[in-house]
């Protein structure tokens, strides 16, 4: 059953963000619903912000005034989220409510990066590689070091009779079949 959850977005007021999903997640646990709800999500990115010429790193939201919630949609789950302190709805559905909202595609939440997509790595250093995304699709080159941790392969390409180091993600490569 869990297989059918699917990730929304809810609009909340400004700044209530980690109010509405904790709210949620409290509610999941009274209610005993994980199987319905399994994740709520507040997309984050690490900045580093200089202040009177200090560095420091913070976490800022990637969304301000929206939650992503992981669910499967039921009467029950909907009228949980909806009805949640904070939230004003979900995006993609009409004012009356009439309608069910509409869950985020595969392809918005790889951008967004909310789930993180497990890449099969069966390559190493000093393979052969063939690029088949990006501006060098197409390019064959030898794999110098794979950070998968960072989601990096490092490649030298031989471009125009020079090797070239270049920094791709770990999907745009594959092996060469031998």
């Amino acid at each position: 059953m869990s297989d059918a959850a699917k990730w929304y977005v809810v609009h909340t007021y400004s700044g209530y963000e980690n109010k509405v999903a904790s709210s949620i997640e409290k509610a999941v646990e009274n209610r005993k619903l994980h199987d319905l709800i399994p994740a709520v999500n507040i997309p984050t990115e690490t900045v580093t912000e200089v202040k009177d010429g200090k560095s420091r790193e913070v976490e800022r939201k990637l969304f301000p005034g929206y939650v992503l919630v992981k669910m499967v949609m039921t009467d029950e789950t909907w009228y949980l989220v909806r009805n949640t302190r904070g939230c004003t709805g979900f995006v993609g559905q009409d004012k009356s409510g009439g309608s069910k909202p509409i869950p985020l595609t595969e392809d918005e939440i790889a951008a967004m990066g909310v789930e993180k997509r497990e890449i099969e790595v069966n390559y190493a250093p000093g393979d052969s590689v063939r690029v088949i995304d990006g501006a060098l699709a197409g390019f064959i080159g030898v794999v110098s070091s794979v950070e998968a941790d960072k989601n990096k392969v490092n490649v030298t390409v031989s471009m125009f009779g020079r090797e070239t180091p270049v920094e791709l993600e770990l999907d745009q490569v594959e092996t060469l079949d031998e």
